[in-house]
């Protein structure tokens, strides 16, 4: 049996808060040490060292993060109310600042993503959020890569979700969708009688200078009319008698 004196419960104690300062950080982790209260350089990732008492360590996820930013109600230059929201991606390259500079940077980083989500919407029309949502993903990008710098934060990308307009809004844009629609197809439609009617004009020309050309055409007509297997009779009768008799009468 043991019996353990001061001096020995004492290196025991000291041994164990000596081991407890060792720390292991992931390849993707670092340690922002503060040293009785004055941040120093960060450490990691592998095996660092933390001394007990006298020094503080703070792990930081150098890994990007993916955060979702909630709807916002936005109201566009051109006075429609819509709902939008938005993925944002970033990461840490300056742990020591990300702690420094601000208390929360996740959360600052929602915050500041809203705040700029319903800013950057509210000065584009909804034609232009709709159809050039490149233009505004890289804007709204640019503008918080530009506020989160001080912070030790790198936007990597920020893309548009979703867009929810109003049911009235939908409606109006399916009619104007479908009225577009119809103007092109009438636009192709005459498109298409004006140049069969140029076809026609060239034919019309090419046949009155060519007088058998009509008795060629004549004879086609018959072969389509018999092809169709109706009870129609066709008593083909030549053009130069009629005339004979239309002038004797």
């Amino acid at each position: 049996m043991f019996v353990y004196g001061p001096l020995a419960t004492f290196a025991i104690i000291l041994s164990l808060l000596v081991i407890s300062g060792i720390k292991i950080l992931k390849e993707y982790e670092r340690g922002v040490i503060f040293r009785l209260g004055r941040m120093v350089a960060p450490r990691g990732p592998g095996i660092v060292y933390v001394i007990p008492i006298v020094e503080k360590m703070i792990r930081i996820d150098l890994r990007t993060v993916t955060m979702n930013v909630p709807p916002q109600d936005v109201i566009t230059r051109d006075n429609v109310s819509v709902k939008v929201n938005a993925v944002l991606y970033f990461r840490v390259v300056d742990p020591n600042r990300a702690i420094r500079e601000v208390e929360n940077y996740l959360f600052a980083a929602t915050q500041l993503a809203q705040i700029t989500l319903r800013s950057v919407c509210g000065e584009a029309e909804l034609d232009e959020l709709l159809a050039e949502r490149e233009k505004i993903n890289t804007r709204i990008q640019t503008i918080l890569d530009a506020q989160t710098e001080t912070w030790g934060i790198k936007v990597v990308l920020v893309e548009l979700k979703d867009i929810d307009l109003p049911q009235e809004m939908q409606r109006a844009m399916a009619k104007q969708a479908e009225a577009e629609r119809e103007r092109r197809a009438k636009v192709i439609h005459a498109d298409g009688e004006f140049q069969a009617s140029e076809k026609l004009a060239e034919a019309a020309a090419v046949i009155a200078t060519q007088p058998a050309a009509v008795h060629l055409r004549f004879l086609q007509s018959l072969v389509e009319v018999a092809a169709e297997n109706n009870h129609t009779v066709v008593l083909p009768v030549p053009v130069d008698l009629l005339k004979t008799w239309f002038n004797k009468a």
